[in-house]
């Protein structure tokens, strides 16, 4: 008898009797009923406790907020599907330009990324009680590694996406899509409790949340 088979085996034996499965109560909150400003407010409290920079905005001032942001890096990183109307005034000419656009059909290398100082992606939907803001890959978000290599990002999240609990978000996001959980930089601490910023991922994490 090969080991597979030894398992199967054993498995049939365990399920002989036909077991119920027993039911799984499940009587966790599903909603928290927060208002549009409270969800804001506690997400902007989260996000700084976790060391983030956060900036709330009207739409309007979204492109002012990246440009300023974006003062002083050499180069950038932008999905194929970003919204082009959040860059709009930024000059990007000459013979070396700082905009570069990552798609699944021409995407950058990891090196390529680790040579670019920031990237500038939407969200899909973030959570205000954790604090956490979820990436699922769509065309303003891109690759996850557009967001984890480059050691600045810049993420716009749009007030109506704001969840109040996980239950909340996990409705709105579709779970076979590849998802991204990001809670403030990235950080890590070693046996000596010692903080350590940007191990695996962006040592700069900045908020942009548009009302």
């Amino acid at each position: 008898m090969t080991a597979r088979e030894d398992i199967l085996s054993r498995i049939r034996t365990a399920l002989q009797d036909s077991p119920e499965a027993p039911q799984i109560p499940r009587e966790y909150r599903s909603a928290s009923g927060m208002g549009a400003d409270q969800l804001i407010d506690l997400l902007v409290d989260r996000l700084v406790d976790y060391k983030a920079q956060v900036a709330v905005v009207p739409e309007s001032e979204i492109p002012a907020t990246i440009a300023s942001l974006l003062e002083g890096a050499r180069s950038y990183v932008v999905p194929e599907g970003l919204d082009g109307g959040w860059l709009e005034g930024m000059d990007d000419g000459g013979s070396a330009p700082r905009r570069r656009v990552d798609s699944p059909a021409e995407p950058l290398s990891v090196s390529e990324l680790d040579g670019t100082d920031a990237v500038v992606t939407g969200s899909a939907v973030a959570v205000a009680e954790t604090g956490t803001i979820i990436l699922d890959g769509s065309a303003n978000q891109g690759r996850r590694a557009i967001s984890l290599v480059p050691d600045h990002h810049i993420c716009v999240v749009k007030a109506a996406d704001i969840a109040g609990i996980l239950p909340e978000a996990l409705r709105r996001i579709d779970g076979t899509r590849p998802i991204t959980m990001i809670s403030g930089p990235s950080a890590t601490s070693d046996i000596e409790l010692e903080r350590v910023e940007g191990v695996h991922g962006p040592r700069r994490l900045d908020v942009i949340i548009a009302r």
